[in-house]
C-alpha cells in the first residue's frame, strides 16, 4: 500500500522531503481548502494509507477539521505547540513524530554524530 502525508504549504513539503523517502508521496492544501481542491486531493490519494501532519495554530485546525472529515481514516501526525508550524519544528521531533505513526521504514535518519 503506499502512503500520502498531507501538509498545508511548501515548506512543510521540502522540510519532510528531507526526512521521509521519496516513495511516500507529499501532498500540500495550499492554505483553505474549497470543493474543488478538496476532490483534487483525494484524486491524487486515491487508495493510499494518509497522515495529516498540519500546524498545530487556528489555520492548521480548521484545514484539519476539514481533512479529518475527508479522509475519516486518515492518522493524526501533531507538532507541539510553540513551533513556527511543521517547517519550524526540529528535524529530531518530526522524526519522532514519524515513529510514533509507524512510518519508521520511510525515514531518512541523519548520519550519527561521531562524538
Amino acid at each position: 500500500m503506499s502512503v500520502s502525508i498531507i501538509v498545508e504549504g511548501k515548506n512543510d513539503r521540502s522540510k519532510l522531503r528531507r526526512l521521509i523517502s521519496e516513495e511516500v508521496r507529499i501532498h500540500c492544501t495550499f492554505g483553505t481548502l474549497n470543493t474543488l481542491k478538496l476532490e483534487d486531493l483525494r484524486k491524487r490519494v486515491r487508495d493510499d494509507e494518509v497522515f495529516l501532519f498540519l500546524d498545530n495554530d487556528p489555520s492548521g485546525k480548521r484545514i484539519r477539521g476539514v481533512l479529518r472529515d475527508a479522509f475519516p481514516d486518515a492518522e493524526q501526525i501533531y507538532t507541539r505547540r510553540g513551533y513556527a508550524g511543521v517547517e519550524g519544528t526540529p528535524d529530531e521531533y518530526v522524526i519522532a513524530q514519524l515513529e510514533k505513526a509507524g512510518l519508521e521504514e520511510y525515514i531518512l535518519y541523519p548520519p550519527a554524530s561521531p562524538f
